[in-house]
C-alpha cells in the first residue's frame, strides 16, 4: 500500500491563495517642480477610461462612405474609359475628315482624367456614352449610341455625333466610313 500523504504535502494551499490575492498598491506622488519628468510608471497603475466608440463611428462613417462611393465611381469610370468601344470611337474620330477639320490634329480626351458619361451595358446590348474631346484647333463633346436588337446579334450604331463648344452638332455617322464599329468584332451585319 502506498504511503499516505499528509495534508499540505502535495499542494501548499496557502501559497496558492497567496498568488490570487491582489497586490497592494502604493501611490506615487506626482513629480514636483524642477524635479524633472516622471521617467517610469508602475505597470499596475489604473487604466484610462476607454473612449466612446459610438461617437467615433458616427464621426468617421460619413467619411468612409464618401471615400468608398468616390472610389467605386472612379473604378467604374476607368473601366468605361479603357473599353474597346471608347477606343474604337476615339480612333474613328481621329481618322474622320470632319473630326480633323473641326478639332484639328492630336485628337484625344479633353481632360487628363476623362469622365465617360452615360451607360455602357454590352451584356444587355445598350451603349449610350458621351465624353469630352479636344484637338489642336477645338473642343467638343462626342456622343455614341448603339443597340443590339437580338440576344446573339451585333451592335447597330444609331448615333455618333460631335457637339462643338459653340453649339454646332455634327453628325459623324452619315459621312463616308462613318460607323466606328465597322470591321470590328462588334459590327452589325449588313
Amino acid at each position: 500500500m502506498p504511503p499516505r500523504l499528509k495534508p499540505g504535502q502535495l499542494f501548499d494551499y496557502r501559497s496558492m491563495f497567496h498568488r490570487l490575492r491582489p497586490h497592494r498598491r502604493t501611490l506615487v506622488a506626482a513629480p514636483k517642480e524642477n524635479a524633472g519628468p516622471l521617467m517610469s510608471r508602475r505597470s499596475d497603475r489604473a487604466l484610462p477610461e476607454p473612449p466612446n466608440s459610438y461617437m467615433i463611428w458616427l464621426k468617421t462613417l460619413p467619411i468612409f462612405i464618401s471615400i468608398m462611393t468616390l472610389s467605386t465611381l472612379a473604378i467604374f469610370n476607368y473601366q468605361k474609359a479603357s473599353s474597346s468601344i471608347v477606343n474604337a470611337t476615339l480612333y474613328s474620330l481621329r481618322t474622320s475628315e470632319t473630326g480633323q477639320r473641326e478639332l484639328g490634329e492630336q485628337i484625344y480626351f479633353r481632360d487628363k482624367f476623362p469622365w465617360i458619361w452615360g451607360k455602357m451595358n454590352q451584356l444587355h446590348g445598350n451603349i449610350d456614352i458621351s465624353f469630352a474631346v479636344k484637338g489642336t484647333e477645338g473642343r467638343g463633346m462626342m456622343r455614341f449610341k448603339a443597340v443590339r436588337r437580338t440576344r446573339m446579334g451585333f451592335f447597330e450604331t444609331t448615333e455618333w455625333s460631335l457637339e462643338m463648344e459653340d453649339g454646332r452638332k455634327l453628325q459623324l455617322l452619315n459621312q463616308v466610313g462613318g460607323d466606328p464599329l465597322k470591321n470590328t468584332s462588334l459590327q452589325a451585319k449588313s
